[in-house]
């Protein structure tokens, strides 16, 4: 006899599995509404006046100044990142100093409390009489794993990462971003000290940004780009090279019976993939880029970028956790955002959907 928790609905998979199968039942009659739509817009803008459509592509020509104009403060935007990622320089700078451990801040340098910080210090000051109990100084060099610890508190980076990358990891001592101004893209830079691993001591990461309409859709243009990116070469040492793994085979021949071994080097997952993206040849057409190939660069862009736009500015605060809780409490917030508009989606859909069945029945 099935218990309470055996009914179909009670467990978090049921409801999870249900939940997906409605979506899937609104994007779908989405598409169909979508795709009955279109050709009622179309045969609406066929029908319209001859002068009617002479003005519209006065706005279409209008519209595309507006976005050359766009492209140039998009373009003023990325001068603008550059000059001030000058200014940001030294505090990275010195802020690699702390970490490493070749500088010790000073105590007003420290003078920083959070809320929670000194709640928690006055608690158990009180309870275990902690003012008056000598502190024991630990011989801790910097701050360790910093950037290791980064990574894998932040979801994008940490599916990246397998356990072989991370006694590598421990040893990255900085990531710096080089701005370049023209033509428009950045540099990403992965500082290790001294290892067994590879000999290099600075990995690079070069990413191309277009900022410019597409002649064939102009008005697709939302802002500066990534199109490109180009890794570097890492020169392993013998026998270290976790992006491959060498697999073993046996064979037997059909007519002698004899078993032969044979070895074969295939690639293997690791962070350290990064830094050997995909290449499109320069004579292939963007639309006949393999899908999958696609994917892979897009990843990567998203990655570049967010590596640039946040890990790196704000590295800290990823270490700590904060900024991490603040971007699901984002998360969480468009996402009640998007509950509710899709909500009023259905309500819209099953209204089209009920004028249709009685148009249909009055028929």
């Amino acid at each position: 006899m099935a218990t309470e928790n055996e009914h179909v609905g009670d467990c978090p998979e049921d409801l999870e599995y249900a939940e997906e199968e409605d979506s899937k039942d609104i994007m779908k009659f989405q598409r169909v509404l979508d795709a009955l739509q279109k050709p009622a817009i179309e045969e609406m803008m066929a029908a319209l006046p001859a002068p009617v459509k002479r003005r519209i592509k006065a706005l279409k020509k209008l519209q595309l100044e507006q976005i050359n104009i766009e492209a140039k403060f998009f373009e003023e935007v990325h001068a603008l990142e550059c000059k001030y990622h000058k200014m940001y320089a030294p505090l990275y700078e010195k802020r690699h100093t702390v970490i490493s451990g070749e500088y010790e801040p000073k105590d007003d340098e420290c003078d920083w409390v959070s809320d929670e910080e000194e709640e928690i210090t006055k608690d158990l000051e009180e309870k275990a009489n902690l003012a008056e109990t000598p502190k024991v100084e630990e011989d801790v060099k910097g701050i360790p794993d910093f950037w290791l610890t980064i990574f894998r508190n932040v979801d994008l980076l940490s599916e990246m990462v397998q356990e072989h990358d991370e006694p590598i990891l421990k040893y990255l001592t900085d990531i710096k971003t080089k701005f370049i101004e023209s033509p428009m893209g950045f540099v990403l830079e992965f500082y290790f000290a001294p290892n067994e691993y590879f000999t290099d001591s600075v990995l690079i990461k070069e990413y191309d940004m277009k900022c410019l309409p597409e002649a064939d859709d102009p008005f697709g243009f939302e802002g500066p780009e990534i199109f490109k990116c180009k890794g570097c070469t890492i020169n392993w040492n013998k026998g270290m090279n976790v992006t491959v793994k060498t697999m073993k085979k046996k064979q037997k021949h059909k007519s002698r019976g004899v078993v032969r071994v044979i070895t074969k080097t295939v690639r293997n997952d690791s962070f350290f993939n990064f830094f050997e993206p995909p290449v499109i040849p320069e004579d292939v057409n963007e639309d006949d880029v393999d899908e999958e190939l696609r994917l892979i660069l897009t990843t990567d862009f998203e990655i570049g970028h967010y590596i640039r736009e946040r890990i790196v500015p704000r590295a800290v605060l990823y270490f700590t956790g904060e900024d991490i809780e603040n971007e699901e409490d984002d998360y969480n917030e468009d996402g009640e955002e998007m509950e509710e508009e899709d909500d009023d989606d259905n309500e819209d859909c099953n209204e089209i959907a009920k004028n249709a069945k009685d148009n249909c029945k009055q028929q």
